[in-house]
């Protein structure tokens, strides 16, 4: 099998020496997204926000691979607070209404650029 690099300007770029996802048969591993505007390449706001960020982050990734949200089979969500668990549930249930993927969530030390949240995604997408 072969892999592919997945690359796209609507989502951050890498913020050191990895690739925003790899493409390998029909399975798409997008690294961690966090919360950088791409337009203005700065973290902003709220656990919320941060959130949303991350999110519309890992949607794009996704698109330029050929997927989408639905197509995620898991994530893990890495919270710099526990204490944000229930606000960011709150966020991540607007954008994985129906068939939820599988996921882990952990409190981390740090996550870089001081954000607050960052999530990482395997998805099954059309060769």
């Amino acid at each position: 099998m072969t892999k592919k690099v997945i690359s796209t300007d609507k989502a951050p770029a890498a913020v050191g020496p990895y690739s925003q996802a790899i493409k390998t048969g029909n399975l798409l591993f997008v690294s961690g997204q966090i919360p950088i505007n791409p337009a203005t390449n700065t973290i902003t706001g709220d656990i919320q926000s941060q959130t949303r960020q991350v999110l519309d982050n890992l949607r794009a990734v996704l698109a330029a691979g050929g997927g989408s949200l639905s197509d995620i089979v898991k994530t893990t969500v890495f919270l710099k607070s526990l204490n944000d668990f229930s606000t960011m549930n709150e966020v991540y249930r607007q954008y994985f209404i129906d068939s939820p993927p599988a996921r882990s969530t952990v409190e981390v030390a740090g996550i870089p650029k001081g954000a607050l949240v960052e999530i990482e995604a395997i998805a099954i997408v059309k060769t």
